[in-house]
């Protein structure tokens, strides 16, 4: 059934695969989204599920996000969504807002035009913002397996390229020349090593061998890109068999040059045990945590633990109890270190290299057991901890407890609706003087006396 073209060519005749032959179901599709998909039918616009979406419910796995994709352009799209707003420079999405910060992204069907044949093919194009049918949708996107379409009224998954056949097949592969498309943005290496990981799935030879050719490339594209995926990577709970994979291809190296050597050397072996060993611990942090409730491993966090090898034997901080000028000392060059060779090729904020670094710092007395009581009262005490609970149980101690790392609340996505005002309110129900104003409160205040040790006495304020 997979036709896999090669060239500048995606398929254009599509595979329509009836409900009795896929496993996706309604009922699996988050309702907010089958909403919106509904809606569109009910306006005269096509609507579909596009991408993860139908990979995962194609492989019985619950979705992390349902994306729509519809020909109704963006203004009206806001004009039958009125819960939206538009996104977006190069090109428009709109995000619809349901209850408890859920959203679900729109977006237009895009052209095809990066496979004009006489552009250059060795030019790393912007992204096009030009509108475009589901074929040329379909050809645009990345990997087969994330090229399907669900189509709602008729219940059909729509397939231009082949990704069924290589979902059966469990193989990652590039729409289109893998050698084109790499070409016009590096970054599909990533995405295609990261869903290999995720996964199991083999990637396919002619696109692993594209990447081997190209993955030099990869320092072309923008480093907040390249930042954003490999936070993804470390995110996604496969970051064990992604470290693999990447190490592999050569794309290790290009994100962390650093460890080269390192791995190349004597040590090479060891280091790479202990790494995956830190790494699994996320992964097994992730993976529970998805089960049993939200739990937030932060960016620090997630890209001290690849690092801990490196400056492990970079500073020997392990062995070391440092204080007072000497802690000082540690900590400017260990920040100088980690800027230089980590934070300037990913163009890390400084305050989230100043979290990395005292993490690094201060390991040595969270690991040595008993914390002083004066460290208890610092305010990295909590997210040290957690980075020296991680290490321990990658050197065979006891696993880090999912409480560590619970949210207390689950963390609203930004809306651009201003909140509403909260009217003050002053209450002392010890006192009934109200024509005075005597014995009003703060309300964030328990005492009886007020907030700055003020209180009323009648209409006469005096020193508590």
């Amino acid at each position: 059934m997979s036709e896999h073209l090669n060239d500048t060519a995606c398929r254009r005749e599509s595979v329509i695969i009836p409900p009795d032959q896929h496993p996706v179901r309604e009922e699996d599709i988050d309702p907010d989204a089958l909403m919106v998909l509904y809606r569109l039918k009910d306006a005269g616009y096509s609507g579909y599920l596009v991408g993860g979406g139908v990979r995962d419910l194609y492989l019985g796995k619950k979705p992390k996000d349902f994306d729509i994709s519809t020909d109704a352009r963006p203004g009206q799209l806001r004009k039958l969504f009125r819960n939206s707003r538009t996104i977006g420079r190069r090109f428009r999405l709109v995000q619809v807002f349901f209850r408890d910060g859920k959203i679900i992204e729109v977006s237009t069907l895009r052209s095809q035009s990066e496979y004009d044949e006489d552009g250059d093919p060795d030019k790393v194009l912007p992204a096009n913002n030009t509108f475009g049918t589901l074929e040329e949708d379909a050809c645009r996107r990345d990997l087969t397996i994330n090229s399907l379409f669900y189509e709602v009224e008729n219940k059909t998954v729509i397939d231009y390229v082949g990704g069924v056949q290589d979902l059966q097949d469990r193989i990652i592969r590039l729409v289109g020349d893998p050698d084109r498309r790499i070409t016009r943005d590096p970054v599909r290496m990533l995405r295609a090593v990261r869903h290999a990981a995720r996964a199991g799935f083999k990637i396919e030879e002619a696109t692993w061998q594209a990447i081997i050719r190209h993955r030099d490339k990869l320092e072309l594209c923008p480093t907040s890109r390249i930042r954003d995926e490999l936070l993804k990577d470390l995110q996604g709970g496969a970051s064990q068999a992604w470290v693999e994979l990447a190490m592999q291809s050569g794309l290790f190296y290009l994100l962390f040059p650093f460890y080269e050597e390192l791995l190349t050397g004597s040590e090479g072996e060891a280091v790479k045990k202990e790494m995956l060993a830190l790494l699994g611990v996320a992964d097994r942090l992730i993976c529970e945590g998805r089960k049993l409730g939200k739990i937030s491993l932060d960016e620090a966090l997630l890209f001290a633990l690849p690092l801990q090898p490196w400056v492990k034997r970079r500073f020997s901080l392990t062995q070391e109890d440092i204080k007072g000028a000497g802690h000082h000392q540690a900590v400017k060059t260990v920040r100088a270190a980690l800027d230089k060779a980590f934070s300037r090729r990913l163009n890390l904020t400084k305050m989230t290299l100043d979290s990395i670094t005292t993490l690094f710092v201060n390991t040595p007395v969270f690991q040595k057991g008993a914390v002083p009581a004066g460290l208890r009262r610092k305010s990295y005490f909590a997210a040290c901890s957690r980075f020296a609970a991680c290490c321990h149980e990658a050197e065979g101690g006891e696993p880090a407890g999912l409480s560590m790392f619970a949210l207390t609340a689950e963390p609203q996505k930004q809306d651009s609706r201003p909140a509403p005002a909260q009217k003050a309110i002053f209450l002392n129900p010890q006192s009934s003087d109200k024509k005075s104003g005597g014995g009003y409160n703060p309300a964030f205040s328990s005492r009886p006396e007020g907030v700055f040790g003020l209180r009323r006495q009648g209409r006469n304020l005096t020193l508590s």
